[in-house]
């Protein structure tokens, strides 16, 4: 209920309104059964302008940080995002990754619709990085096409810091949706499952025209992190 009142009443027309989205190879996207949309993560804004332009509804796998928040506005924040239809994830440890793999399968065996971020998390310099490989083993194990998705001009409306976003052109692009159906019965197979993740992603990068990096988006902003602190180290409370 909530879901389609912010999609169709509330915060949709807003979005379309403010930032007249481009909207390119949409009837690429299938208009029912169980598929996964594989897309860059940009910006914050990416949440709400990718289901905002698609017909069909969207479950996206949310980090936990979103749910778990203090006090009234972390309270707030958790209940907007329920209603949105995003599902808690943590993100920390092999365990984790399982229950979201765990979580997005349920989405796919409802014949729903999943958004997944491949990254892992929002890319800090607007470049495009490594993929996770749990998007390869959802597509495998429930045998569903993915449908690669790229948001460009997110980045440039709403930087990693910034609270509200420029009014500026955005496109959302998908792509033609991926088989894997060759790799049936191989999900438990790391190399293939590599394979697929980097087709994936390769497709996202020809649609977005990002510069690729071929290192985890994690893993680059603690190495930046750490070399921040070495030529800046803090110092100590006296």
């Amino acid at each position: 209920m909530f879901y389609h009142l912010l999609k169709y009443v509330l915060l949709g027309p807003l979005l379309r309104l403010v930032f007249r989205p481009r909207i390119e190879g949409l009837d690429n996207v299938p208009s029912s059964g169980p598929a996964i949309v594989a897309g860059n993560h940009l910006s914050f804004s990416d949440h709400f302008l990718m289901p905002a332009v698609l017909g069909r509804r969207i479950t996206f796998l949310a980090k936990a940080e979103y749910f778990t928040g203090p006090g009234l506005k972390g309270r707030l924040t958790a209940a907007f995002f329920r209603g949105a239809g995003q599902i808690p994830v943590d993100r920390s440890g092999k365990e984790a990754g399982r229950a979201a793999i765990r979580a997005g399968l349920g989405v796919l065996r409802r014949g729903e619709l999943l958004g997944i971020y491949p990254e892992g998390t929002r890319s800090h310099d607007g470049r495009l990085y490594k993929g996770k490989v749990g998007v390869a083993v959802m597509a495998l194990k429930a045998g569903v096409p993915v449908v690669p998705c790229a948001m460009i001009g997110t980045f440039e409306a709403q930087p990693p810091g910034r609270v509200v976003p420029r009014v500026r052109p955005v496109t959302i692009r998908f792509g033609e949706p991926l088989d894997f159906s060759r790799h049936a019965g191989l999900e438990d197979d790391r190399a293939v499952l590599r394979a697929v993740t980097d087709e994936i992603m390769y497709a996202i990068l020809s649609l977005s025209g990002q510069e690729y990096v071929d290192e985890y988006a994690a893993v680059v902003k603690e190495k930046q992190a750490a070399a921040k602190e070495r030529r800046f180290p803090r110092m100590p409370l006296s």
